[in-house]
């Protein structure tokens, strides 16, 4: 009994930590997921003309390092965007206090930058309003992107994105320079002037196409028009088609019916062959002996018709019974007794 607690004990406190872990763990995970800070926090308000993008939640950052957490988006004076969101107590906001949206990645995701400009010093309020003066929306990617659409179909997708999101971080003024895109876009066509050669040829390639092709316009356009005129009679005959696949129809039809009809005879015709096949397997010995002997069979009875077209017989014994009226029987027996049967045995 002691061994049995002993050992309930063990097993308990093993359990009691693997819970605590656990627990650990998973609180751990529910603030890194949910951007849970258990410090103090101020709100402000931002007001921007276009916030899109920015969802409850996301980051509020200065110089790349988060300090709080949008909180809630509103619509403002029907075309304006109200974003309020939230910052650590040691994080001052001044009235020269400039918000922006900038791109977290190429997924889409935002998040606001907080940078100090120049002008006013003086702190801000808390709960205070930043202007739409003191605010910059995200970047439109659609309008950029489409200035870059003819480049881009030249690229392959890892070139795309390493583009993309250098001319991001360089419109967001996040790293790089425009000198450093411009020459990250020349190495770029750089490659693409490399293979110019490949790209001469194809185009060789498919002028000598074209012009086998207008060398054959005659025989292009006559193969036009016999196809125009198939066409045009398969729509005149159309009536006949139709009807034609009709009668198909009802001869598949009546092709069913008719298999269905047989298929209990020929069932047994099949289990009726198999037992042919049995017998003939069971006698073959006797079978092929009868094959042996019939060539010289064939050429006895051959001989014996030699004089006609009929065989002679010659009766040597007779035997049987005739059933007489009252169910009695009166047996036969008769013998010619012929030296013909002497000689060849009674047949």
């Amino acid at each position: 009994m002691k061994i049995l607690d002993k050992r309930t004990a063990s097993d308990l406190t093993k359990l009691l930590i693997f819970i605590v872990v656990t627990t650990l763990a998973t609180s751990v995970l529910v603030i890194t997921i949910g951007n849970i800070t258990f410090g103090g926090s101020k709100e402000y308000k931002a007001e921007f003309v276009d916030a899109t993008g920015v969802v409850k939640g996301d980051d509020v950052r200065i110089a790349g390092v988060k300090v709080g957490t949008v909180k809630d988006i509103q619509i403002v004076d029907r075309d304006r965007a109200m974003v309020t969101f939230s910052v650590q107590d040691e994080t001052s906001l001044s009235k020269a206090t400039h918000v922006a949206i900038r791109y977290r990645n190429l997924v889409g995701q935002r998040y606001l930058s907080l940078s100090q400009e120049i002008g006013n010093s003086a702190r801000l309020a808390e709960g205070a309003t930043i202007p739409v003066s003191q605010t910059s929306p995200a970047l439109d990617l659609t309008v950029l992107f489409n200035g870059f659409k003819p480049l881009f179909q030249a690229l392959s997708p890892s070139d795309i994105n390493k583009l993309s999101y250098e001319i991001i971080q360089v419109f967001q003024g996040e790293g790089g320079t425009l000198e450093g895109l411009l020459s990250h876009t020349a190495s770029v066509t750089s490659t693409l002037a490399d293979r110019d050669k490949v790209i001469g040829s194809l185009i060789d390639n498919l002028n000598q196409v074209l012009d086998h092709i207008g060398d054959r316009d005659d025989q292009l356009s006559s193969l036009i028009k016999t196809f125009r005129t198939f066409v045009g009679g398969l729509k005149n005959d159309r009536q006949a088609i139709l009807g034609s696949l009709d009668q198909i129809s009802q001869l598949s039809v009546q092709t069913a019916g008719l298999v269905s009809g047989i298929r209990t005879p020929f069932v047994d015709d099949i289990k009726q062959l198999r037992s042919v096949a049995g017998t003939l397997d069971r006698n073959k010995s006797e079978l092929d002996r009868a094959l042996q002997v019939l060539p010289i069979k064939l050429n006895k009875v051959g001989r014996t018709a030699i004089y006609g077209s009929w065989f002679n017989f010659y009766l040597c014994h007779f035997q049987g019974r005739v059933r007489l009226p009252g169910g009695k029987s009166l047996p036969v027996d008769y013998n010619t007794g012929s030296d013909r049967c002497d000689l060849g045995g009674n047949q």
